[in-house]
């Protein structure tokens, strides 16, 4: 198995930053907001905090999980010398807060995923874990999630994509990171917020014709990336049921392609996982050509961490592989019109707030190498292709090594071929 070794400063895919103290500043902004300007929680909140108070083993995590947060340098601290996060009721309060804000670019220090930071404390103890693996919990999270995507759906959101210096989306110091934007996506920069309806809408951006051409078209040997993504793991001859919580996280196809019909014939097989960036292009295309056989979304976590790397500040660097079992995710089954490939496997897989999957094809529809086949919403954490075990590849990293320091490799590019 290739993997990453050491764990990098970042969180994963650079949706939080790797400074605490600047997102100790960013929380610490959101609590002052959410003092100066009280609001009445909205329904999805109140759901969520009445089943907290009506559940009792629910009610008793929703506690622990801050109380287990540790005393000490930097978890326990904001400017009146108490934890940032104190108790549940303000977890809800803050909750209540995000849910009508959309992310604000920051060159040093994204917090693309601002419910994340919220937990980010009190979801790696063992009384979060707890909590955010209970079906009713994330029942109700995903009720939160919805509402707070039909926010960043909404024309309201679009007041990010301003030409601000240092917050806008088209600022100077977006468009430092961001140079090509205008020749790569299809946008309008004569437009209010160059032509984007939405947060949303920003965020599902198409690249222009061209941009990324698809590799070896013909060539039914080639499987191209299907997401915009940079290399984490390839691990071979996977075990049909696998100890997917302990250290290491091995795969484990049976959970991973949730029990499905169709998972027997993966036993053994070969996973390429890759994940993506805070500020990549979010949409899903076809690694092969051939006829999508299965597709469907599996309700999962949101925000569950893999206990077996302890309390994770970086989480969820330290769960990529954890989350591909247990975490909201798209199958796509696709049958390769190359026989020597066969059936395959997409499984995308959200993470935290950034977990609303959508798919744009059908069962038994004819795709071609390169074609859309769906997208992340607001988000999308990671996602692995999974061939059967007969199928022998050789992967491309583009002159890398897979792993938390790997850099993207373009959507439709070539990353592995079938040896005969």
């Amino acid at each position: 198995m290739e993997s990453a070794e050491a764990p990098a400063p970042y969180r994963v895919g650079r949706w939080l930053p790797s400074d605490e103290a600047f997102l100790a500043r960013w929380l610490d902004a959101m609590i002052h907001k959410t003092h100066a300007e009280p609001r009445p929680l909205q329904p999805v909140i109140a759901d969520l905090r009445d089943l907290i108070e009506s559940d009792p083993a629910i009610f008793m995590l929703f506690n622990q999980m801050f109380e287990q947060v540790p005393r000490r340098p930097p978890y326990d601290k904001d400017p009146t010398g108490k934890p940032q996060v104190r108790d549940y009721p303000h977890m809800l309060q803050l909750l209540n807060t995000v849910l009508t804000h959309a992310p604000e670019f920051e060159r040093n220090g994204l917090v693309g995923c601002p419910i994340n930071t919220i937990f980010d404390w009190s979801m790696g103890t063992s009384a979060g874990m707890a909590a955010f693996l209970n079906a009713r919990v994330n029942a109700e999270l995903k009720k939160v999630l919805n509402a707070w995507g039909r926010f960043l759906s909404s024309s309201d959101s679009t007041y990010v994509l301003s030409d601000h210096p240092h917050k806008g989306w088209f600022g100077a110091d977006a468009r430092a990171v961001m140079p090509d934007f205008g020749r790569e996506f299809r946008c309008n920069p004569d437009e209010p917020h160059h032509g984007f309806r939405s947060w949303d809408d920003f965020f599902t951006r198409e690249f222009r014709a061209g941009v990324r051409p698809v590799a070896c078209p013909d060539d039914e040997r080639v499987i191209v990336n299907a997401c915009e993504s940079a290399p984490y793991r390839i691990a071979r001859q996977v075990s049909y049921r696998d100890r997917f919580w302990i250290k290491a996280q091995p795969y484990s196809i049976v959970h991973m392609l949730a029990n499905d019909t169709l998972a027997p014939l993966f036993a053994g097989a070969s996973v390429y996982q890759a994940y993506l960036s805070a500020l990549s292009y979010h949409r899903w295309h076809s690694p092969v050509s051939g006829t999508i056989r299965k597709a469907y979304v599996k309700d999962g976590t949101y925000f569950a961490e893999a206990a077996s790397h302890g309390f994770d500040p970086a989480g969820p660097n330290d769960s990529q592989s954890y989350i591909t079992e247990v975490a909201t995710r798209a199958l796509i089954f696709i049958e390769a019109d190359n026989p020597d490939i066969g059936l395959m496997c997409m499984l995308a897989v959200g993470m935290a707030e950034v977990s609303s999957c959508q798919i744009t094809v059908y069962e038994g529809q004819r795709v071609r190498k390169g074609d859309q086949i769906g997208m992340f919403h607001y988000g999308g954490s990671t996602h692995c292709l999974i061939f059967r075990p007969s199928v022998k590849l050789e992967f491309d990293h583009h002159g890398q090594k897979p792993g938390l320091h790997a850099a993207n490799i373009p959507v439709n590019a070539r990353i592995a071929a079938v040896v005969r």
